[in-house]
């Protein structure tokens, strides 16, 4: 009747009555759409607003309850909400209501069971396949970021940041081919040059220490040096 009232003389006196009756089934709403990372009062805004706009619309002559329409209405905002706003990156629409969608049921299966839903059981709730329910599950990690200035988790006892955190380039990475290429190129050597180089460079002998091993003079060693990796360089360039 109110309806039917507020449709005849467009009274908002009429409507205000109606938007806060409805009030506590935009909270309940909300509450169900809450998440981490979204303030409730942001939700609880965006539920409101839906609410208005159903109280504007609803015609009362169509025979269905006011709440049938209204909770949709309300889910559609909070819907459009977090696709232009919730989301910290990028993610198609369809996968991101896919996401809403698992999380809900997560919630209401771990409720029920007791426990977390395992990716099966969510995708049988959801009408989902296995794939498209994993998928849904790691897009849920675009809905809110982290700044690398942040500091990292408790359990890094230096106090450091993510940035800190995050491995550098290994400049031995560089060497790989290097070392490939001299491999080979120490295959042309002399068995006894090979030797001396080992000796001067893995070993770190002095080249009078060689010397001795070997039974030269520390000047034969310094030239057999010099020719052995002239020829290195030129095999391995």
């Amino acid at each position: 009747m109110e309806f039917r009232r507020y449709r005849e003389t467009g009274d908002t006196t009429v409507r205000d009555g109606l938007i806060e009756r409805a009030l506590p089934l935009a909270h309940q709403v909300a509450r169900r759409y809450h998440r981490s990372g979204e303030p409730f009062d942001d939700l609880l805004q965006v539920a409101r607003l839906g609410l208005c706009k159903a109280v504007e619309r609803f015609d009362p002559e169509r025979g269905v309850a006011f709440s049938t329409y209204a909770v949709p209405t309300m889910v559609g905002e909070i819907k459009r909400h977090f696709r232009d706003t919730g989301w910290a990156i990028h993610v198609p629409r369809s996968l991101q209501e896919r996401v809403l969608k698992v999380e809900q049921a997560s919630k209401s299966l771990s409720s029920r069971l007791g426990r977390a839903p395992t990716v099966p059981e969510l995708a049988a709730a959801t009408e989902l396949d296995v794939e498209e329910t994993l998928e849904a599950l790691e897009a849920s990690s675009a809905y809110e970021t982290r700044s690398l200035d942040a500091p990292a988790p408790a359990d890094d006892q230096d106090g450091r940041s993510y940035a800190e955190t995050i491995g550098g380039e290994d400049g031995a990475y560089e060497l790989v081919d290097d070392r490939g290429a001299v491999a080979q190129a120490m295959r042309t050597l002399p068995l006894r040059e090979r030797r001396i180089l080992h000796m001067r460079f893995m070993q770190d002998m002095t080249q009078s220490e060689i010397a001795e091993r070997i039974g030269v003079s520390q000047m034969q060693i310094s030239r057999l040096l010099r020719r052995s990796l002239n020829k290195l360089r030129e095999e391995a360039g």
